[in-house]
């Protein structure tokens, strides 16, 4: 059998290069997750936190085809497992967000007709919706997706755009483009306190009306599931009409899914538990504000919470009062002071056993962090935080089976961070979703001037370097010289030449170092193709381990060892 030239030059390259650490696993910065973790790949020597309060210090974590196979510090680990070192590196479960709208689109309006009555519109005019699926407005290349990922986010629960009930919820991970990510449709039912274009004129317009509507079809998609129970099993009875309106709410009063609740405020938190008081339907309470009014209540309900991530401007707090008029002191010593009633929300929550996950709507990616450590500063405790993002988050949205913790069975969704969960300097270095990685560039921390610190001699790329590569083509060796050019660097890689026939070389381009994570990429060329092989990895000593990355063949492991010899 004649083997293709791309498999022939993947069984040469294969043996070639180092891709030098867990800082790459899978390849050179890789924010798009081309490759997937389809074989097995055992990362070791990382502090793995596997659930809240639960941690294994040096332990490895095993990974095969997308799955958590074992953790622990005893993990046998087999032959064909890729081996990453994560020394100095902290996994946690990847987190959950319970009320996204990442990606989410606003469906089209209808056009009112030309006898349109304000007083009695049509459920669609009145933004009642439940039909409709947010999955049909979600477009999972959207690069809200890829920044909250970024932050350390695998899977959420998409809340559809619209009006008073604008549709069912679905669960998504936020894995590869190529997929559509769905783990489940139609998790939960929207309501919100909106009314209906066109404002108060419009029915229903005020909290009011909007209360008096949900009861009607609410009681009346209730009589609609009974009627049409009786009628399949019974004879002598007249055919229920078709509601496309009540046959959506079906799953809501037969308690199979929830109806998830965004409310702002006390009142609208107090309207929500009375509805559900009165109809008995499973709550879920997304993006509360002054909870801490109302936590009896929310107990006695037994309904969920979903804490926004979204915290108020701090500008506040640091006006000056003392040229303001009397009035306007005790306005802005409100504001400050539900500024900080704001902070102490979680910390309030779980003073209450209330447990609890976040929503990400209306929040910033980027103030993830910084708004968690907020919150911990004003009480909440750092395991009750990592509960909310993870275990908490799948407990509310019913997937704990497959995801919140790191567990044997569990999907291979993970977040891995150069420091503790909410160090001052922690980041995120990879995310793990779906089985895919997802890489970031870590910016170098500052030293206690607040300057960056550079690379001031602890790590000496330069020099000649031997590596030695296992893939499933065989095991091989080359070279690497690096010379020191200023503030940069130059270099060569010698490998098996892909055309037969020894050694081959090549220039070692973008040589990056940065800490102790090197970075390099160079082309290859074999039976008239280019291929272009990206390196990453980690410096320790004369020591470097990792991994090489090549196009669409995925990534390998290697070692190799600084010679005593200098430039």
């Amino acid at each position: 059998m004649i083997m293709s030239p791309k498999l022939q030059v993947f069984k040469s390259i294969l043996v070639l290069v180092l891709f030098l650490s867990f800082h790459e696993s899978k390849a050179q910065s890789d924010p798009i997750g081309e490759k997937r973790v389809t074989g097995t790949i055992a990362i070791k020597n990382a502090t793995i936190t596997t659930a809240p309060g639960k941690t294994i210090q040096n332990g490895t974590i095993l990974i095969k085809n997308g799955l958590i196979e074992a953790v622990g510090t005893n993990v046998t680990i087999p032959k064909e497992a890729q081996v990453i070192s994560a020394d100095s590196l902290f996994i946690y479960p990847g987190f959950i967000d319970g009320a996204s709208n990442a990606g989410v689109g606003k469906p089209t309006e209808p056009e009112k007709p030309s006898d349109f009555n304000p007083a009695n519109p049509s459920d669609e005019l009145a933004g009642i919706t439940p039909w409709r699926n947010v999955v049909d407005n979600y477009d999972y290349k959207n690069n809200q997706v890829y920044e909250w990922r970024k932050s350390g986010f695998t899977i959420a629960q998409l809340i559809p755009e619209g009006g008073m009930i604008p549709g069912k919820t679905a669960i998504v991970v936020f894995g590869n483009s190529t997929s559509t990510n769905i783990l489940s449709q139609n998790s939960a039912m929207v309501v919100k306190f909106q009314g209906a274009r066109g404002g108060a004129r419009v029915y229903p317009g005020t909290p009011l009306g909007i209360m008096a509507k949900f009861r009607d079809v609410y009681k009346n998609a209730e009589l609609a599931s009974r009627h049409s129970k009786l009628f399949a099993s019974n004879s002598g009875l007249n055919r229920p009409e078709i509601n496309k309106t009540y046959e959506a709410l079906y799953p809501v009063v037969d308690n199979n899914i929830p109806v998830l609740f965004k409310v702002s405020d006390d009142l609208e938190i107090r309207r929500a538990l009375s509805l559900q008081k009165e109809n008995g339907f499973k709550l879920i309470l997304a993006g509360v504000h002054d909870v801490e009014k109302v936590t009896n209540e929310i107990i006695s309900a037994k309904a969920f919470v979903l804490l926004p991530l979204l915290l108020p401007d701090d500008k506040v707090t640091k006006a000056k009062t003392e040229d303001l008029t009397e009035e306007m002191q005790a306005r802005t010593k409100r504001v400050q002071e539900a500024y900080q009633n704001n902070l102490k929300q979680a910390a309030s929550l779980e003073a209450a056993g209330i447990p609890f996950g976040f929503t990400s709507m209306d929040a910033k990616s980027g103030d993830t962090f910084k708004n968690l450590r907020l919150m911990v500063e004003n009480g909440l405790t750092e395991n009750t935080a990592l509960a909310a993002l993870t275990i908490n988050a799948a407990n509310i949205l019913g997937i704990q089976k497959f995801a919140g913790t790191l567990e044997k069975g569990k999907l291979a969704n993970m977040v891995i961070l150069t420091g503790p969960f909410l160090g001052e300097d922690t980041q995120v270095k990879h995310v793990i979703a779906d089985g895919f990685m997802f890489d970031y560039e870590v910016k170098p921390k500052k030293n206690g001037n607040g300057e960056k610190n550079g690379n001031n001699g602890a790590v000496a790329i330069n020099g000649f370097w031997e590596y030695t590569a296992d893939t499933p083509a065989g095991s091989s060796s080359g070279t690497l010289e690096i010379k020191k050019e200023g503030d940069g660097y130059s270099g060569t890689i010698t490998y098996d030449n892909p055309d037969g026939g020894g050694k081959a070389s090549s220039e070692m381009k973008n040589i990056s170092l940065s800490g102790s994570s090197i970075s390099f990429s160079f082309d290859v060329a074999a039976n008239g193709m280019a291929l272009d092989v990206n390196v990453t990895g980690e410096v320790n000593g004369d020591q470097i381990s990792g991994n090489l990355s090549l196009s669409e063949f995925g990534s390998f492991p290697m070692n190799a060892t600084k010679k005593p010899i200098s430039f």
